[in-house]
């Protein structure tokens, strides 16, 4: 029997990057792209590469485009760290596995780099297969945090609980992580919403602009320990963004929501040096009248649009730009 375990792209649609210091954010998954990972019975435990993973090149060009593309390190270690963190999860919690073997596949078409949350997407498709595979149940907010310590305990990448917690628990998703809540209970308060609530969203993205999100929070990590005063400020006004959107989204007010997620972004530009055609990007968005943030930590972002025909002067706008203009499926 093959095991197919999926797990989709996020846009956080507010209060992004405060999931990391203890603010709130909302998020949303969308089904456009996914990432999937095959598992099944083998002799011995292989993991198979992927077209990310390979070492052949035809030319000195074709190394380089690779690595602009998916730096230098493919999904491989993703796999191993997640296989490495759920046996540990399974030895912590006294539950034994059995001594079967398996082979294990990945393939992902979700555009790398530009803060959609590709990379986690893998460690949960993972995740999810190997609880198939060992019939192991993790209950949803601890699942979000084995998620996150592949990537920031095992393999030292910046990144906060947003991305784990949304493709977790799919949909659309309040999250408050407050920090006496951490503290006491290991995770946050997670809230589904129907995805119903959302207005008429766009997602665009430049695959030119890919970045590994710990360049971004590596540096804002060092400022938030330092107690930045601006830094610890911009917090607390994403986290009240967040409270506004979700009290907007629940009374179906889709005239204020435009201008909060506006702000989100805006209140970024204002304590982060961010690259001029990640700028360019959100600007042009907002000519034809659009709203306009960061989905993650830039080279996509996610908004709101009034119609059809700004949808269409929104695609053209940025498709000019070489840019790819989306409409989320979500579920």
């Amino acid at each position: 029997m093959i095991i197919r375990a999926n797990a989709y792209p996020r846009a956080g649609l507010i209060g992004n990057p405060s999931d990391g210091y203890y603010g709130k954010t909302i998020s949303f998954l969308f089904k456009n792209f996914h990432a999937e990972v095959l598992l099944w019975e083998s002799p011995e435990l292989e993991i198979l590469p992927n077209t990310r993973d390979h070492s052949v090149f035809g030319s000195m060009k074709n190394l380089v485009e690779d690595v602009r593309t998916y730096g230098y390190y493919g999904g491989i270690r993703l796999l191993k760290a997640s296989i490495r963190r759920f046996y540990d999860y399974c030895e912590s919690q006294r539950h034994p596995l059995d001594q079967r073997n398996f082979t294990l596949r990945y393939t992902s078409d979700i555009p790398h780099g530009v803060g959609l949350a590709g990379s986690s997407a893998i460690v949960t498709a993972c995740v999810n297969a190997l609880k198939e595979f060992y019939r192991v149940e993790i209950p949803k907010p601890i699942q979000a945090n084995l998620v996150l310590s592949v990537e920031k305990d095992e393999l030292s990448i910046g990144a906060g609980l947003q991305d784990r917690v949304i493709q977790t628990y799919g949909g659309l998703v309040y999250m408050d992580f407050n920090r006496e809540l951490m503290a006491t209970q290991g995770y946050g308060r997670y809230e589904s919403m129907d995805p119903k609530l959302l207005p008429p969203l766009y997602i665009a993205y430049d695959v030119r602009l890919s970045e590994g999100s710990e360049i971004f929070h590596n540096n804002l990590r060092q400022r938030f320990e330092r107690g930045e005063p601006a830094l610890l400020a911009a917090m607390s006004f994403w986290a009240g963004l967040t409270d506004q959107v979700r009290d907007c989204l629940f009374k179906g007010d889709r005239v204020r929501l435009p201008g909060l997620l506006n702000a989100n972004f805006d209140k970024r530009r204002e304590i982060y040096k961010i690259s001029a055609r990640n700028i360019a990007m959100v600007e042009a968005a907002r000519s034809v009248g659009a709203s306009a943030k960061f989905s993650g930590s830039g080279g996509a972002i996610v908004g709101t649009y009034e119609d059809e025909a700004m949808f269409r002067r929104l695609k053209d706008k940025l498709g000019s730009m070489g840019i790819e203009v989306i409409k989320p499926i979500l579920e």
